[in-house]
């Protein structure tokens, strides 16, 4: 579990940085491709293909097609719409993603109660911190986070239920997981970008690759590695802890102005939220 606390907030400076600095300013498609690209190319010396065959290989490409690949196209265009607040409140319906791919499109059992009693709790917590104002795109912010959540949540899943062996030999082959990502976005970046809006200066491209290598890079890996250690319950929940966690980041470093009750009260109906879902089932006498 320290694993998934530590890479939210990797990733909660992350979507700060995205909308102080790059959205509207660097073309979106351009700019997941790179991210992609830098974290492919970190894991490439890595790389040992013999040690998948094909199927293997393709199927780890693919999750990482669907899980950051098209995931990232739609969260980078909601940036377009919406304020970092309010991408991050569009997030609080993953966890209740999570049980139901889990449930219904790849483990096919009922979930214990539990789990799905703790992310109805994490989607509340998420909800008691909403900011009042909403701009008037969000229902088009909205719909494109929602299928962002869903990419991420299907992907993450997929990679918890497929068998890839030792940590050593996921580090080995997480490369494929980058080569879905980087051709969904590289073929998005050939036919939709705006070369007007190429990075520009030192800034920018020093957010991308800290996103690249940093966020992406090392983030996913770890991000993915500890979801095969928890259970299908913690990690809905944990990826709720994201909201608070973004907006404070977002509020002490640029000081955007935030109901700090609210945050703290939702920040806690999350925690208890991940706690529920900790739990281990009491035995039976």
């Amino acid at each position: 579990m320290i694993t998934l606390w530590l890479i939210t907030l990797l990733w909660a400076l992350s979507f700060s940085l995205i909308g102080e600095y790059l959205a509207g300013q660097v073309d979106p498609y351009l700019a997941v491709f790179i991210r992609m690209l830098l974290a492919l190319l970190l894991f490439l010396p890595l790389l040992k293909p013999q040690q998948l065959v094909w199927r293997q290989r393709l199927t780890l490409a693919a999750i990482g097609a669907l899980q950051i690949g098209v995931m990232y196209l739609f969260l980078y265009q909601a940036f377009l719409y919406l304020s970092v607040a309010e991408v991050l409140l569009f997030t609080i319906f993953t966890p209740l993603y999570i049980n139901l791919v889990d449930e219904c499109l790849l483990n096919r059992r009922h979930l214990p109660w539990r789990w799905w009693l703790a992310a109805a709790i994490a989607v509340l917590g998420a909800a008691i911190i909403r900011y009042q104002t909403i701009s008037a795109d969000f229902i088009t912010g909205f719909l494109l986070i929602q299928a962002a959540n869903f990419c991420f949540a299907a992907g993450q899943v997929a990679y918890k239920r497929l068998p890839t062996g030792s940590n050593q030999q996921q580090l080995r082959n997480f490369a494929w997981f980058f080569v879905g990502a980087s051709l969904v976005t590289g073929l998005s970046t050939l036919l939709f970008t705006d070369w007007q809006q190429t990075p520009s200066n030192a800034t920018q491209w020093g957010v991308l690759l800290w996103l690249g290598l940093v966020a992406s890079g090392v983030g996913y890996l770890c991000w993915n590695l500890a979801a095969k250690r928890v259970n299908t319950g913690q990690l809905a929940t944990m990826n709720n802890m994201l909201i608070p966690a973004g907006i404070i980041v977002n509020a002490v470093f640029w000081q955007h102005s935030t109901d700090w009750v609210r945050l703290l009260c939702g920040a806690a109906v999350i925690t208890l939220a991940v706690a529920l879902a900790s739990r281990q089932p009491t035995p039976r006498l």
